[in-house]
């Protein structure tokens, strides 16, 4: 995609430019140190002039940094489309293994997550909620039609909105942490710390006494130091030498006091906030970015309004009191900082804040993670502009041009399909290696994708609001002393439990009860396959056992046989993956066996 080319381009170039200020301004600071150092030596009354420079330039430092950062980010959020839209994102973004369950009824069935997963490939939120809250969505379809029309409206204006998409995306990766709503909901409803009245007043009051002690007694304690070391300098500044410094260490003595008397409550606010604050630093910074879009789609106004016009405010100001709170352990201003009461201080107006608005912060950050889900999936609809926004409608599944999103596009081959009506059941049939169980897969992933509220790989798709079951991929489990037999027929318990609720339903079965004999086999398949059928569910079931074809046969007309075929062009075995009515009339075992040289 040229948008994404230039753009990373143009963010490549800026953080080239913004990286140079940055070792200027570093160099400028090395020499204000210096600087420091060199009067300490020759005249400790003007080291308040490198000092106080140094600390000025500090914002500006922090500026340039975090431009620079921003630039990165950016181009490296195009890098990434880049790779995604070029089919080498493989292994190179979040494939969300935290999401994923054993014995979910298809997650492993159809790669929804790990290494080169449809999560990796769909994915751009960088908060948990976010990556939460899409993998909700892959993981249980909805069942909602007005629900899952609503989405598809919002990723329809999402699409278009490159800026937003890159700007949440950078305003996240600011901050190395992430926003994980449990931490900060535990944090809101932490029990109320109560400080006396007197205790208040001390904490607000000294902090003035002892700015005015270190007004007067800092000269003094410079002019005796410009006394020891020379003394020509004292007689210039003899009337600051006389100025007593006890009434300081009176100060001192009561700072120390106060400190004690409430450490014991200081300190867990202070330990809270401190683990909260880069999730609420990337807060700050996306629901400001989120606050200053506008949207027509009505799911994206819902969304916008329960931020309000407050959320960016009162998280700004919860996260300049932290860095505030950072500030004490500045080497420089640590001393005054103890002398000030910084931390109790801070303790106060942070646990005000969170009286007033800490019961907000879990809405906010699921706020922010439906939007980064939904922007997830406008990504995905706008790095593939092919793929079909499904109607939500019917009573079954019509595909045109069905595909599989995780195969290159080169390499992809599509098929029609049609499940719904009087045809419930596709027996399909096929030798090794032909397309079926990639057929099973696209025909799932398509229906995840769908009632997700994302386009699919395919030119036309109409569906109905379904659950979703499969027994694809099941394997043995040495944890568990479970067999692959015996944990196929679990997941076909729990498919068959899913139909028992009467609602719409497509399941997907590849080689059903492949670990037991034929005649079990054929007894099993056809009375597990009539349950769902009977119960109202659509479905598609793969076999090489062509004598469980005739399950199609005994169903008609709601079953029917499919099968995918191949053929032999110079000794090697030859796939179309194309889906043809009927059953298959040959194997080509025996000929894959010779392809890699077992003699049969």
């Amino acid at each position: 995609m040229e948008v994404y080319a230039q753009r990373a381009a143009e963010r490549r170039t800026a953080a080239a430019a913004l990286r140079r200020r940055e070792r200027t301004i570093s160099i400028v600071r090395l020499a204000l140190i210096a600087a420091a150092i060199l009067l300490a030596f020759s005249n400790p009354l003007l080291i308040l002039i490198p000092v106080i420079a140094f600390i000025a330039i500090l914002p500006l430092h922090e500026r340039v940094i975090r431009r620079r950062t921003r630039a990165e980010s950016g181009a490296a959020f195009y890098d990434r489309g880049l790779e995604r839209v070029a089919g080498t994102w493989m292994g190179h973004g979040n494939g969300g293994e935290e999401f994923d369950e054993e014995h979910h009824p298809y997650a492993s069935d159809f790669d929804l997550f790990g290494r080169g997963s449809l999560f990796e490939l769909i994915c751009i939120a960088v908060t948990r909620a976010g990556r939460a809250r899409l993998a909700a969505w892959l993981k249980q379809p909805s069942l909602d039609a007005q629900e899952i029309r609503a989405r598809q409206e919002a990723v329809r204006e999402l699409r278009e909105k490159l800026d937003l998409r890159e700007g949440l995306a950078v305003e996240a990766a600011e901050v190395a942490n992430e926003v994980e709503a449990a931490k900060l909901d535990a944090w809101a409803a932490m029990p109320a710390v109560n400080f006396a009245r007197w205790e208040r007043a001390a904490i607000r009051v000294i902090p003035y006494i002892s700015a005015i002690a270190l007004l007067v007694t800092l000269p003094a304690l410079l002019a005796r130091l410009a006394g020891l070391t020379h003394p020509e300098a004292a007689l210039r500044v003899g009337w600051f030498a006389r100025v007593p410094l006890w009434p300081l260490l009176v100060i001192i003595a009561l700072v120390w006091f106060i400190s004690r008397q409430v450490a014991a409550r200081v300190v867990p606010i202070i330990a809270a906030v401190e683990r909260a604050e880069p999730a609420l630093a990337l807060l700050a910074a996306v629901l400001a970015r989120i606050e200053r879009e506008t949207f027509t789609a009505p799911r994206l106004v819902a969304v916008h309004a329960r931020i309000g016009d407050a959320a960016t405010r009162e998280i700004e100001a919860l996260r300049k009191l932290v860095a505030l709170l950072d500030a004490r352990r500045n080497q420089f201003f640590a001393p005054i900082a103890g002398l000030l009461l910084w931390t109790p201080n801070l303790a106060l107006a942070i646990e005000r804040w969170r009286r007033r608005s800490g019961a907000r912060v879990g809405g906010w950050i699921e706020s922010v993670g439906e939007i980064e889900a939904l922007s997830s999936l406008a990504s995905f609809a706008f790095e593939h502009p092919d793929f079909a926004m499904p109607d939500i409608a019917g009573d079954g599944l019509d595909a045109t041009a069905l595909g599989h999103p995780l195969i290159p596009a080169a390499r992809r081959i599509t098929n029609d399909l049609h499940l719904g009506g009087d045809l419930r059941l596709l027996v399909i049939s096929g030798s090794n290696m032909s397309g079926k169980s990639t057929m099973m897969r696209s025909t799932g992933i398509a229906a995840v994708l769908a009632l997700a509220g994302a386009p699919v790989c395919a030119r036309s798709l109409r569906i109905a609001p379904m659950a979703i079951g499969a027994s694809i991929r099941i394997n043995d489990s040495l944890q568990e002393g479970a067999s692959r037999f015996y944990a196929e027929i679990l997941r076909i318990r729990t498919i068959l439990e899913m139909s028992r609720a009467g609602g719409p339903m497509l399941f997907l079965l590849d080689e059903v009860l492949a670990g037991t004999n034929s005649h079990d086999r054929r007894i099993g398949a056809e009375a597990i396959v009539r349950q769902l059928v009977e119960r109202g569910a659509i479905g598609m079931v793969t076999t090489h056992d062509l004598a469980l074809a005739k399950i199609a046969d005994e169903l008609a007309p709601r079953a029917t046989n499919v099968h995918f075929d191949d053929h032999l062009e110079d000794g090697k075995v030859v796939f179309d993956y194309r889906m043809r009515p009927g059953v298959v009339t040959k194997s080509n075992a025996l000929a894959l066996m010779r392809s890699v040289g077992i003699e049969v």
